[in-house]
This record gives C-alpha cells, structure tokens and sequence, in this order.
C-alpha cells in the first residue's frame, strides 16, 4: 500500500509541481516515465538480490530506497533534481515487488494462490487513495512538498518486514544460487517464448494503464476551459476514492476469478471490458454518473494487476522465480514508460479526453496476446521444480 502511496503522491501534486517549476504536462509525463524506467532496473537489481540473498532481506532494501527517495522529492528546487529523487523512488517501488510476490506464492497452495495475491494487490487502490487523502490533508495548508515528507513514512516498516517475516521453504531449500549472469542465462536459454508473450501482454495493459490513471487526477482538477472537469481538490479527492474502491474490488474478484476459471480467462475478461469502458466514461457529461461509471472503469482496469504474481510464480523455477517475475514486471513498467509522457504531450495538442482515450486501444493489444499466445498456469505449483521440468509442463499445455 505505502509504496503506492509514494509513487501516486507525484500523480496528485502533479498540477503544483507544473506550476511552481514553470513546466508543462509534456514534461511532467517524462518524469512520471522516467520513475517507471527506473522501477524496471530496481527490479533487476533487487530481483537478483531476494533470489541470491533472500526474499526478506530485499524487501527490507527496497523499502527504504524508495522512502528514502520519497523524502528527497520534498527538498528538490527544479525539475532535475526532482527527476533524480524520482528515479531513486522508482527503483525501490520496482524491487519491492518481484520479492514480495515470489515470497507469497511460494507460501500459499495453487488452489488460493490467486486470492491471497489478489487481497494483497488490493492494498494497490488503498495506497493511490491514500495519496490523494494526504494531498487533500496536507497541500492546501502546508504545500505539496509535505505530501512527500509524509510519504516517506513506510521507513519505519523496513525493521519490521526483517524481523516479522520468515524466508519461504522454497528458497531457504533450493540449493542453487545464481549469479545475474546465471540468471539471466537460464531465463532466455530455457524459456525465451514465454519470457516474450508475459513481457508482451503486461507491457500492452501497463501502457493503458499508466497512460489513463497517472493523469485522471490532473484531469478531474483541470479547469473546463483547459479540457479538464474543473473539480475542487475536495471533489476531485471523493472521485479517486470512490474510483479506487472499484479497483479494490478488481484486485480481489480478478483473484477469485483466476482461481476459478483459470488465468487466462480473467485476463481476458478485464482487459476487454477496461477498453470498452474507457471511451464511455469520457463521453459522460453527468458528474455522479461518470463518478460510479469510473468506478467499474478502475475495476477493470485495475483489477488485472493480481494476475501478474501468480502467473509468473507459476512458469518460472525457484532459482530464477523472483528474478524472472521482477524482469517482467518491471520490464514492462519500463517499456510501458513511455505511456504518462505519450499521453502528456498528446493533451497539450489534442486536449486530454482524447489522449486518455486512445489508452483502451492497449488493452485491447494486451487481450490479443493473451488470447492467442499465453498459456494456462492454474493449479501449477512454484516449488522446486527445475527449470528443465517446467519448460516441459508449459510445452505440454
């Protein structure tokens, strides 16, 4: 929740940021991408560090990385030092991630897998409504640079991940550890197609995704005249709310949907209802309804995040799983980065209902791939499988 918190607090500040450093939307975007680049190497790194030295150990590591970075964005003075503070934030958001999602499905059974991933994404929605209750709170007296002072909290949790969390049974038995070397062998040499469909398909729904909900915060609070909805902060924070209580809902029905009917198909079913409900919810002219209706929006569009753990959990070893899950996951945030800068520039030429539109168009892409090329995982077991006995279950299928 907190890390999310620390990477949305950027998205709520946004429009004061633009103003006190005499920039445009154009190159706030790129500092928004710039995060998600970093993020793809913070995996890397991180990624190697929870498969060689832990899982624990890495989480404690990237949760002060990004807290620490958090803090630095409130001392920043222009845009390139605040680019520098965000890609430290980004690089431990990114390395938080591939440690956690290995170490909880390597403690959970196939038949809950997806549920338990699926309550704890759901701390996703908490964390972005929870920026927008801390800017709410904190910016109109105090200004935006105290939004990340706050945000720089979830320090404190490092001590207490180490302390309170044991290592999964897998990795303190698997024998073998790798080098990054090693590692990144192991993953092209034994599974090249799967690591391109999964970096595919999460790349498509992640550049929808950062290119639509980076910027709905600064649309809600743009002016009317400028091609935005002209909400007070207050109003505008009710609509996050509101908008992150259907995501929570995504997370924890994608995880149940998962674990009924199989991976692919909840896949499917989000992304397409995301990229038809997009169009929709920029041609409602009613406050309310546009509210509830963005509501089901971020369900769906949303919700899918669940899925990414366990399924990369289920098509990779124990040796290279939390490597493996961190190179894809972050390898799309990165390829993906480009989404929040995309749509910055395209708002200030063509207006932002239009840019923001033009993200289902993504989600669609990443249905397609799923539907043709990704394979069933459900029920599969992340044990101590080699990475020769996986490949074989994955071809197989």
């Amino acid at each position: 929740m907190l890390d999310i918190m620390d990477l949305m607090i950027f998205s709520m500040v946004i429009t004061y940021i633009i103003k006190d450093f005499h920039t445009d939307q154009g190159l706030a975007g790129l500092i928004a991408s710039l995060t998600l680049v970093a993020s793809a190497f913070g995996g890397l790194i991180f990624g190697f560090l929870a498969d060689r030295f832990g899982r624990t150990k890495s989480m404690m590591a990237s949760i002060l990385c990004y807290s620490v970075g958090t803090l630095l964005c409130g001392f920043t003075t222009g845009v390139p030092t605040l680019m520098i503070a965000r890609l430290i934030v980004g690089l431990g958001i990114g390395g938080e991630w591939g440690a956690g999602t290995a170490l909880l499905s390597e403690s959970w059974p196939a038949r809950h897998r997806g549920k338990v991933i699926a309550w704890v994404q759901s701390a996703f929605a908490t964390g972005y409504a929870a920026a927008a209750v801390v800017t709410l709170l904190v910016v109109p007296a105090l200004g935006w640079r105290w939004a990340f002072f706050v945000g720089a909290a979830p320090a404190v949790l490092a001590f207490w991940v180490r302390r309170g969390t044991k290592e999964s049974e897998a990795w303190t038995s698997a024998s073998e550890r790798l080098s990054p070397k090693q590692s990144f062998r192991r993953l092209f040499a034994e599974r090249p197609g799967t690591v391109v469909v999964c970096l595919a398909f999460t790349t498509a729904a992640m550049f929808g995704y950062w290119g639509l909900f980076t910027w709905i915060p600064s649309y809600l609070s743009t002016p009317v005249a400028d091609g935005g909805r002209g909400m007070s902060l207050a109003d505008s924070t009710t609509w996050i709310v509101v908008m992150q209580i259907g995501a929570a809902v995504g997370f924890v029905t994608f995880g149940y949907v998962a674990d009924r009917f199989g991976r692919r198909t909840a896949f499917l079913v989000y992304f397409l209802v995301a990229a038809l409900c997009i169009p929709v919810f920029f041609m409602l002219q009613n406050q309310i309804a546009m509210m509830l209706f963005g509501a089901v929006m971020t369900l769906f569009g949303t919700g899918f995040y669940s899925g990414f753990g366990p399924t990369f959990a289920e098509l990779f070893p124990t040796e290279i799983r939390a490597f493996a899950q961190g190179f894809i996951y972050n390898g799309g945030r990165a390829l993906s980065a480009l989404a929040p800068a995309v749509v910055g520039f395209l708002a200030d030429s063509a207006g932002a209902s239009l840019a923001m539109t033009g993200t289902a168009v993504f989600y669609l892409l990443a249905a397609v791939v799923v539907f043709f090329f990704l394979p069933e995982t459900a029920n599969r077991k992340p044990g101590l499988e080699t990475g020769t006995e996986a490949s074989a279950q994955t071809t197989a299928r």
